[in-house]
């Protein structure tokens, strides 16, 4: 992380402040949902193919534990560091409790570049780290999650060192499995359907009609390409995508299954041979459209930046992708933010569902999935809303915080505390 980027956890504890102002809630209370409740920090020490012994950096941070099992991603990548994993681990928190779903929040990572590695050498570091996870996970404490470039065979592999080492069968252990494994029909898609309810509500609520709205989406993984597919499919105009290799641009809107065919066959979404133009990043967070979705790693937009923006709405894929200092211009431009906390829990709530059905050891068809997904999405845009009206709060995330840590706070306070 650079010296002038925003520090995720302390974006992280500036939005709860913020929240926290319109709710009557003790300030010491405050300070102990802006804390984890510990972080595990491992070496992992693993066999490379040629023989070699490699060190890897990783962590878990289980954040707050009042309303249900810690649950929360693992992801690979080289800037994972202990204060990005506390952050997320805490916006899992508040993203469980403004969907209300019985889960608090955990998240880990390994500093790592999978694309460096071979299949095999990845698996013996997912065993090593689901190795020393071991104590703290199983179905009712802890429920590993994918995230960043990780997905259902790291998923597998940890559930199958557990159950192994555990002399068990509990396919709750983790969630984002393939189905063979136990997951659940929906769950690669839902992150991304989740995106997109959102920006229907959004824009429903705000009276426009989002088949006539022209799209932008930076990053185009799984979260963001599922987003523009789904929006599209509504009847939006996709008129920019774009992964770390740049942007692609179609003034007449882009196929966003065929860009993804293309990122899938070269690597990138640059190229696109039906394309107008090509850009940066930067340029496309900066295009003059009514949705812009930020779909990549956190930071994407900053004060600087956000003053540049020009979208009327912005639904937030990625987690954390504007600093809090972003925020503040956008909200005083009315931009309206809807934040990732609601708007990216399609995963989570699928993960929620992919577990209830492994404890049942019964399994539900996508369509019930997909369904029961909008009613949690829908019912929680309302009540973000009403928060909204209500409160008179200024923007949708600190609403949506608003919500959460009241529910986390109702849980607390219920439970009580004792040493």
């Amino acid at each position: 992380m650079s010296g002038d980027e925003a520090n995720p956890f302390e974006s992280l504890q500036e939005q709860i402040d913020d929240a926290a102002a319109y709710l009557d809630t003790d300030d010491d209370v405050v300070e102990r949902l802006k804390n984890p409740e510990r972080v595990l920090e491992l070496n992992l020490s693993v066999d490379m193919d040629d023989g070699s012994l490699e060190r890897f950096r990783a962590f878990r941070s289980q954040f707050n534990g009042d309303r249900g099992p810690y649950k929360g991603g693992i992801r690979y990548h080289p800037g994972v560091s202990r204060d990005e994993v506390k952050a997320l681990s805490g916006w899992m928190v508040y993203k469980c409790a403004v969907v209300d779903i019985p889960y608090g929040g955990g998240k880990g990572g390994i500093v790592i570049d999978p694309s460096e590695y071979s299949a095999a050498e990845l698996e013996r570091v997912t065993r090593s780290f689901a190795e020393e996870l071991r104590p703290l996970i199983g179905e009712d404490r802890d429920i590993p999650a994918p995230d960043v470039n990780t997905g259902q065979r790291e998923m597998n592999w940890i559930k199958d060192t557990y159950e192994t080492l555990e002399h068990t069968t509990e396919p709750g252990v983790v969630t984002g499995k393939s189905l063979e494994a136990g997951g659940s029909e929906g769950r690669v898609e839902a992150t991304g359907r989740s995106v997109m309810l959102t920006a229907r509500e959004a824009f429903d609520y705000l009276g426009t009609d989002v088949a006539d709205a022209s799209v932008a989406v930076q990053g185009y993984g799984n979260a963001g390409h599922v987003a523009a597919d789904l929006i599209d499919d509504l009847g939006a105009n996709v008129v920019a995508v774009s992964d770390s290799s740049g942007a692609v641009y179609a003034e007449d809107g882009l196929d966003t299954r065929a860009v993804k065919a293309h990122k899938n066959e070269t690597g990138s979404v640059s190229g696109y041979p039906d394309a107008d133009e090509e850009f940066s990043n930067e340029d496309l967070l900066t295009l003059d459209v009514d949705l812009l979705v930020p779909a990549a790693l956190e930071n994407a937009i900053d004060e600087d930046l956000a003053r540049d923006v020009r979208a009327d709405v912005i639904v937030e894929a990625a987690n954390g992708p504007l600093t809090p200092d972003a925020d503040d211009v956008l909200t005083e431009a009315d931009v309206h933010v809807f934040p990732d906390i609601l708007a990216n829990a399609g995963g989570v709530t699928v993960s929620y569902f992919e577990w209830v059905q492994n404890r049942q050891r019964f399994y539900w068809s996508e369509q019930k999935v997909n369904e029961e997904l909008e009613r949690h999405i829908v019912n929680a845009f309302d009540d973000l809303t009403e928060c909204y009206e209500s409160l008179d709060v200024p923007n949708f995330r600190t609403a949506a915080y608003v919500v959460a840590i009241q529910r986390v706070v109702n849980a607390f306070m219920d439970n009580g505390n004792w040493p």
